[in-house]
């Protein structure tokens, strides 16, 4: 009974169908199927369905379709587009056309705002704090280097020969130091 039962199985009776099972193996199904009601069962109700579509499959192949279809259908297709040819149909499907348009875009707005325009104003509002950092510390920058030019100028013209170098090296350090203090200035400016 074990041994019947182990061969119980739909992918035997299937190649036994299809005439796949040889030898040995033919012999030990056909041998399952006298002891075994549930696949003798199976094998008719399989044998059954190949015979069905084995007539309907013939059936079908009898029908033929007639020599002229493709130039009844071709000429049918083209009898249903010729109302599309007229200026009036062309006027409303432009119409429709944009009024499924307009309505896309509206049931798009909130998403499209969310997605390009608040990405975009983030940019540009970042790109105009950099270029006012940029302006204000070169506009700073040249505010400075004026006074300390005109500071410098009348201490050199005021003093003596030898200690116009070292006014000179004075205003340098003093240029460098200013601008370097005015960048670290508007950096915490932009990070407040």
């Amino acid at each position: 009974m074990d041994d019947a039962h182990d061969t119980c199985q739909s992918e035997e009776t299937a190649a036994y169908l299809d005439g796949e099972l040889s030898g040995v193996a033919l012999d030990r199904f056909e041998r399952h199927l006298k002891q075994c009601s549930t696949c003798a069962s199976e094998l008719r109700v399989q044998r059954q369905l190949l015979c069905t579509l084995d007539v309907a499959f013939n059936d079908s192949r009898s029908f033929e379709l007639p020599s002229d279809f493709t130039r009844v259908v071709t000429a049918s297709a083209e009898n249903d587009l010729r109302t599309i040819r007229h200026r009036h149909e062309r006027r409303r499907a432009l119409q429709l056309c944009a009024l499924l348009a307009l309505v896309s875009f509206g049931l798009l707005g909130a998403a499209t705002r969310a997605l390009v325009f608040d990405p975009l104003r983030s940019f540009l509002r970042t790109a105009r704090v950099l270029s006012d950092f940029a302006w204000q510390a070169f506009s700073d920058a040249t505010e400075t280097v004026l006074v300390l030019i005109r500071m410098i100028g009348r201490a050199v013209f005021a003093a003596q020969p030898g200690s116009r170098v070292w006014l000179a090296a004075v205003f340098l350090i003093c240029l460098c130091w200013l601008s370097l203090l005015i960048i670290r200035y508007r950096r915490a400016e932009i990070v407040e």
